[in-house]
């Protein structure tokens, strides 16, 4: 068994740059695990992503009806109890050890991923894989108008709003202490060699030991910054200010890990003010909850309760006899 084998996963929200992540990741020397979802409109340089990972996600998270922009806290609670139902660790540890069978180092991709990042581990550690996490970093505001052209407007903006800083502060915070790096999604469009030659130093990463870019030509022609078409502003986006606010704190100190500094406590602040947000939100939002809710239909032979004044009639009769 090599000791140089990786796992990396690259994390994040999506529309964040996880996709060219992936993408460079696998033209200098990872093995994207085939086949990969297609190219569309959407991404038209790839997504990235290994077919079998995203089919094993939506089918976990549609047990639990959670989505990938979910801006629940406790969505979180209903993964994990997808992750852990009967042969579901043994299902992904299986897949994953076949594909380490074709390469010592492994990227996988998907914005779901984050969602399940305890599930992942636990595989990797059962095959003796040292882990390590990538996250991209683009400004909330790019993410929501990249997504809200990418995946239509069914999802209002606040709701998605809420959604990234939900994934991101749960991102940071179940990869803290594990070997993981924060990546620009601009300083890689700009400078896709820097960063992953940084990479490389770390997290001591095999294929990257002294990586030179003039080897790999064919990255520069797939790194295509006129992709980036969806600039910083909230400006065209409804979403309210306490949301909006909150998103610009957690981005700045998402900024620092970036940098290689800490904001644990910040991170941490936050999250207690987005709970306690989201909490205020769903409690007042509850009428619109209980109104669209299914209502329990009658069984076709269940009677229906008897009416007060069939009930004091039974009554009256009792009394009688």
């Amino acid at each position: 068994m090599s000791d140089a084998r990786r796992l990396v996963l690259v994390v994040g929200v999506g529309r964040s740059g996880t996709s060219l992540m992936a993408g460079i990741l696998g033209q200098v020397g990872f093995h994207i695990p085939q086949p990969e979802v297609q190219a569309d409109d959407t991404n038209p340089r790839g997504f990235g992503e290994p077919r079998w990972v995203v089919d094993f996600h939506r089918r976990l998270m549609d047990r639990k009806r959670v989505i990938v922009f979910d801006a629940r806290p406790r969505a979180w609670d209903h993964a994990r109890a997808a992750a852990e139902q009967d042969g579901v660790p043994d299902e992904l540890r299986d897949w994953l050890r076949e594909q380490f069978e074709q390469s010592d180092s492994v990227v996988v991709k998907d914005p779901r991923v984050g969602w399940f990042l305890p599930l992942w581990r636990g595989a990797a550690r059962d095959l003796a894989v040292p882990t390590s996490f990538i996250t991209m970093l683009r400004h909330p505001a790019e993410i929501l108008i990249s997504a809200k052209r990418s995946y239509g407007t069914w999802q209002s903006d606040a709701s998605r709003a809420a959604a990234w800083i939900n994934v991101m502060l749960e991102t940071e915070r179940a990869t803290r202490g594990d070997a993981r790096a924060f990546v620009r999604y601009p300083d890689l469009l700009s400078g896709w060699g820097e960063q992953v030659a940084r990479l490389g130093r770390t997290l001591d990463l095999p294929p990257l030991a002294g990586f030179d870019p003039a080897q790999h030509p064919q990255v520069d022609d797939f790194v295509d910054p006129s992709l980036y078409r969806s600039r910083q502003s909230w400006d065209d986006l409804a979403v309210p200010a306490r949301v909006r606010d909150l998103a610009e704190a957690v981005w700045a100190d998402l900024l620092v890990l970036a940098d290689g500094g800490e904001a644990p406590d910040r991170l941490d602040a936050a999250r207690a003010a987005y709970d306690d947000l989201y909490g205020e939100a769903e409690a007042i939002a509850q009428p619109s909850v209980t109104a669209v809710r299914p209502r329990k239909k009658k069984k076709a032979n269940q009677a229906a309760p008897p009416t007060l004044r069939a009930r004091v009639a039974r009554r009256v009769r009792s009394l009688r006899s």
